[in-house]
Formats: C-alpha cells, structure tokens, sequence
C-alpha cells in the first residue's frame, strides 16, 4: 500500500511539472508554431536520452520496443489532434473536451485489460470533471470540426493511460518510456517539416524554454509516468492527471497573478476532491505488479 501511495504522489508531481509547463508553453507557441514546437521539445528529450542512455536504449528488447511503438502512437495522436483542434476551437473547449478522457479511460479500461475499473476512481470521476467544467469558463454548447479533432485526442489519450498500464508491468518502465519518446520525436519531425517550416528560434529565452520543457516536462515526466503508472490502475491515473488544469491555474495565479475567479477556485477545489476520492482504498487493491485482484484474492 505504501508503494502505492508514494507511486500516486509521483504521478501528482508528474501533474505538477504539466501544469506549470503550460505557462512555459503558452510563451513559446506565441514565437513558434505547435508543430515546430512540439518537435523541437522531444528531439531535446531524445537528444539527452541518447547522450546519457545510449548503452540502455541499444540493449532494449525488441517486444519492450515493439510495446513502445503501439504507446506512442496514441501518445503522438494526443498532441497532434490537440495541436490541430485549437486551430478550430477555443483553448477552454479544447481543455475540458481533453479533459473527458478520464470518462473513457474506465472504458478502455474494460475493454483492454479486461478488469474492472477501482470503484473509487470511477466515483472520483464525477466532482473532478465538474470540477474542470468549472475551470475551463466560457464553454458554449456548439460543436465543430476542432472539438471533433479534440474528441479524438480524448479517446487517443485514454487509449495511452491504458496501455501504458498494462505493458508497463511487463518490461523495462524506463527503456519503455525512452523508445516512446524516440518514436513521439520521429513522428512531430515527420509532422513538422509537412505541416510548417521549422527553424531553430533566434531567442535564447524560447531556446532555454524548448531545453526545459524537453528534459524536465518530457524527459522526466515520461520516466515517472511508465515508472510509476504501472503500480496503478489506469482509471485512477487518468483521476489524477485531470488535476493538470487545476494545478496549471494555480501556478498562473502564482507567477503570472492571473486570476481565475470564485468559479475557477471551485472547480479546482472539485479536481482535488475527485483526487482525494480516488485514493480511497477499493475493494480490490492493486498487486505490486500493476494487475487488479479480484475481491476473492
């Protein structure tokens, strides 16, 4: 249970450091195009994997990179459709829509693993995503090509939370999160130079933005995520990653003093709640090697 319990505060950090990025994000993109963006921040990440770990990622199995492969396929679909959908919606539409993935997680949940999802993290769903209603304001009802494209990142994202649980537990967590950053990066650079022109930006403040987030919000986060995730259920992690809108509108008030308003405060206080919610213990505790007992183990 302890290991458990230290594996979710390791995945409310990785939550953390996604939140506060947003701000170093929300710079960057105003001087460079997503997709530019998006490749320059994983060849970093790839980059600092291959000059530290190149004797590990040389002597990975070929089942750990096949495992790695499937993953970053809907990982790189999670922030391409995202990229794209915010091109043809609003970015507090494009959040809670993104945010619905941790309604489907339970699904795919089912449907891949074959388990039910932990009760408590299924009712934990309910204050977290009225709690990210609240957050993500001015949400008109309309639906469009951009919320369609966001809606796929949803299901991608899901997918992702699922998969990284159940392959998580069979190999290598940290050779497995390195291979997923290497295809992600040979994907945003195929995206990259078809979708814009990209260029290394002449600013040393975006480059020292681009290094940041490559190694801390990708490189690391990455090595946490599979790490710790495989302890877990998937329906509970996706629980507690909803807390990244939460924690991003924290630390924007902190730094940038933006302020988020009664309502804003409410729907963060709804995300922890659900969080809270979700480490109530379930009936069937989840073993050390990230599978679910059944209520008669």
């Amino acid at each position: 249970m302890k290991k458990n319990f230290f594996a979710d505060l390791m995945l409310i950090l990785v939550t953390m450091i996604w939140g506060i990025t947003f701000i170093i994000i929300k710079d960057a993109v105003s001087v460079i195009t997503a997709p530019s963006f998006l490749m320059f921040r994983f060849s970093v990440a790839s980059l600092v994997f291959i000059l530290f770990f190149g004797r590990t990622i040389l002597h990975t199995s070929k089942n750990t990179i096949y495992l790695a492969f499937i993953v970053s396929i809907f990982t790189y679909l999670g922030y391409i459709l995202q990229t794209i959908g915010l091109q043809y919606t609003t970015a507090s539409k494009s959040g809670f829509i993104t945010g619905f993935n941790v309604v489907l997680t339970p699904v795919f949940e089912a449907i891949i693993m074959k388990s039910r999802p932990q009760t408590s993290s299924v009712i934990g769903i309910i204050p977290a995503m009225a709690g990210l209603f609240l957050l993500t304001t001015g949400i008109s009802l309309s639906f469009n090509f951009g919320d369609f494209l966001t809606l796929l990142c949803a299901i991608s994202l899901a997918v992702q939370v699922v998969l990284i649980s159940k392959y998580g537990a069979r190999v290598n967590t940290f050779q497995f999160a390195i291979y997923q950053v290497l295809f992600v990066t040979l994907f945003a650079i195929i995206t990259a130079f078809i979708m814009d022109e990209p260029a290394i930006p002449a600013s040393p403040k975006i480059i020292a933005e681009l290094i940041l987030t490559g190694v801390v919000a990708t490189a690391l986060t990455f090595i946490l995520q599979n790490r710790y995730q495989a302890m877990t259920s998937p329906t509970h992690a996706a629980v507690i990653y909803i807390g990244e809108p939460a924690f991003s509108a924290f630390f924007a008030w902190l730094i940038l003093n933006e302020n988020i308003g009664l309502r804003g405060l409410m729907g963060g206080v709804l995300i922890i709640l659900g969080m809270l919610i979700s480490e109530i213990p379930s009936f069937r505790p989840v073993k050390e090697n990230g599978s679910i007992q059944s209520p008669g183990e």
